[in-house]
């Protein structure tokens, strides 16, 4: 096991910031690139977590799941309107 304490502040610290932008990921029209900077957080404290015990793991997954259902949500509403857009300039 890895005990270097400086690492594992980083990873805590990190995984609070994946929790912190996947609720910021909810917010409608600017959520999506704080969806995917949490996800993205989070693939790099799970890497670190192979190598030491997180203590604010629940935190990093409540932000990827978070982060998810904004990324889905969110991306989903821009297809539309994105489709509404195309569909409609070339009705006219």
């Amino acid at each position: 096991m890895n005990t270097d304490a400086s690492a594992k502040i980083k990873m805590l610290n990190s995984s609070m910031q994946c929790f912190v932008f996947g609720l910021l990921g909810l917010i409608p029209l600017i959520g999506l690139p704080f969806a995917l900077a949490a996800l993205w957080i989070s693939g790099r404290v799970r890497g670190k977590e192979k190598q030491m015990w997180n203590a604010a793991q629940p935190y990093r997954t409540w932000g990827v799941v978070c982060a998810a259902g904004g990324t889905i949500f969110w991306g989903f509403i821009l297809t539309i309107i994105i489709y509404h857009a195309v569909t409609d300039s070339g009705s006219r």
